[in-house]
Parts: C-alpha cells; sequence; structure tokens
C-alpha cells in the first residue's frame, strides 16, 4: 500500500476538521493556541532538530522524535500510526528543502496544526544557492552558522503557538545560540591554518566545507548515503586523494565503512568518521561535530 492510500485512509477514519495546513514562516502570523494550558505537543522530523526543539522549549515543551533511532531519514516513510501522532501535534519541525519529502502528502488529511519549516531565513536569502539542484542539498545543520538560524525559527514558532511563554523560548533560544557560536568560533579558529581539502564519504559537507573554507570530495555524490560506488568513482576518488596528499578517508556511522577502507588502503591511509548527524545516537549535536572537527583536524592539521 503506497503512502498516499495510506494517508487517504486515515482522512476517512479519523475525524479531522477541515482547515488547511498552516507553513510557519519568518513574517508569519499563524498560532496554534494549546488547550487548558497544556504543554505544547511538538514532533521533530530528525536527530538534529530533535534536540533543537528540547534546548528551546525544555519543560514548556513536550518534543517527541518522529524518525526512529537508529533510522536513516532519507529512508524513512511514515505509517498509519506515524500519522495519526503528527495528527494530534500543535507543531511539526521539519529541516525543508525537501528533506522530508513525505511533508506534502500531509494535505491529504487536513493537519491542523503548524509545519515549521527550518529552512526559512537561509535559503530565502539566496545562502547556499550553489548547492540547491532539482531536489536540493538538505544538510544546513551541519553548518552551526545555519543552524543558529534553524533555533530561532523553532523559538519565533513556539513563541507563536505560546505566547505566554514567548520569553522563556526566547531567551533559552538566546542560550543556546551562544554555544552555538562558541561552536562556529572553535572550528573556524582550529581548522583556519590546515589543509583544506578532505574526502567525505557523500555530499552532506557542502554547507559546512563553504563556512569554513574547505573543499569537500565525495565518495557517493548523491545527498543521500546509499549511492552506488562505480569502479570508475573509486579509481578517480583515489586519484584525486593522491593528487592531494589526502591519507584519511571518511566514513559515516550506520553505513558499511568498507568502500572507504578501499579507498583509505589504496593511499597507505586510515579511515576516521565525519557524522552528518541524522541518525539519532549518544552524544549531543555539540558534541558530536566537536568530535567531527577533531577528526578533520586529524585529516588537514
Amino acid at each position: 500500500m503506497n503512502i498516499q492510500i495510506k494517508f487517504a485512509i486515515i482522512a476517512i477514519a479519523v475525524i479531522i476538521p477541515l482547515s488547511s495546513i498552516a507553513v510557519y514562516g519568518t513574517n508569519s502570523n499563524q498560532q496554534f493556541t494549546t488547550i487548558d494550558n497544556s504543554k505544547l505537543q511538538v514532533i521533530s522530523s530528525f536527530y538534529a532538530l530533535h534536540e533543537f526543539s528540547q534546548n528551546v522549549g525544555q519543560e514548556k515543551v513536550d518534543v517527541t522524535l518522529l524518525v526512529p533511532v537508529g533510522v536513516e531519514p532519507h529512508d524513512w516513510r511514515p505509517t498509519i500510526k506515524d500519522v495519526q501522532r503528527m495528527q494530534k501535534s500543535d507543531l511539526i519541525i521539519i529541516n525543508g528543502i525537501g528533506f522530508e519529502n513525505w511533508v506534502d502528502n500531509l494535505d491529504e488529511t487536513n493537519y491542523r496544526g503548524v509545519i515549521v519549516d527550518t529552512s526559512n531565513g537561509i535559503l530565502d536569502k539566496n545562502i547556499g544557492q550553489e548547492h540547491i539542484g532539482t531536489f536540493g542539498d538538505p544538510h544546513i545543520w551541519l553548518n552551526p552558522v545555519y543552524a543558529k538560524i534553524q533555533v530561532q525559527n523553532i523559538a519565533n514558532a513556539f513563541s507563536n503557538s505560546d505566547p505566554k511563554n514567548q520569553q522563556y523560548y526566547q531567551s533559552n533560544a538566546v542560550n543556546y545560540i551562544e554555544e552555538l557560536e562558541l561552536l562556529d568560533s572553535k572550528i573556524r579558529n582550529e581548522l583556519s591554518n590546515c589543509n583544506h581539502d578532505f574526502v567525505a564519504f557523500h555530499d552532506a559537507f557542502s554547507y559546512f566545507a563553504d563556512e569554513y573554507n574547505l573543499n569537500q570530495h565525495t565518495i557517493i555524490s548523491s545527498n543521500d548515503p546509499h549511492g552506488e560506488a562505480t569502479a570508475k568513482t573509486l579509481e578517480n576518488v583515489i586519484s584525486t586523494a593522491k593528487e592531494l596528499k589526502i591519507k584519511v578517508i571518511f566514513s559515516e556511522e550506520n553505513v558499511n565503512t568498507r568502500t572507504s577502507e578501499v579507498i583509505a588502503n589504496e593511499l597507505d591511509g586510515k579511515v576516521l568518521i565525519l557524522s552528518p548527524l541524522e541518525v539519532s545516537s549518544d552524544g549531543t549535536y555539540i558534541s558530536k561535530m566537536t568530535k567531527n572537527l577533531n577528526n578533520l583536524e586529524e585529516a588537514l592539521c
């Protein structure tokens, strides 16, 4: 049964007010008021946004992670139960730029809450436009400068839906954004005098590389880590790495490291992890980005 049919079933089976989807933007005055002073019920689409939402909302908000732990968001599709959960939420926090390709199908269920597109104010300002193709490069959260905008968008959405706690949400956002600014400064300072070229597993670090004056080369050229690397691709990556004297080849969590190991062996090098922070796991956004920094330093400095 395809996803459109599943959504249609839910729309028929569940009594849903016939109201249209509200997409939250930076200038939107759309508001969904909670009942009986209950906490905002929030669903976050994946790991990074879940943490951002928790830091902003804290005890005033109930945040549920939509994509299960250990599941790659690129592969995930909502079940009927997931759709039912979404229908009960006040807000759904998404990355945008096509990362959550299931969102458009919510039209069929007449979702009555607020969809918060955290990419608002990033791509609207033509930031990173060179990375937006037919489907777009969604990995804006890997650039801490853009992550700050995402956090602010979440705070604005919470404030708009729950005005009485606006100061609380905005204050929490300020505090967390300060932590992101420290992370940004640390990355900028520690990579400033290093080499610029690195080999990532898939095309996830374009915005990060642009921000910190790096050059990303990839084994898998797509935005999805599950593409195939052909023999010709491996040959080209090995050739490029030799030319640039690269000895570290990056892999990722939740992917087979064999491809990266084949390339590293040809270079008498090694494999390290460069996490795209897509799959929920131990650690925080800042601790995992710091681990990425440490591995990049080992590769480049």
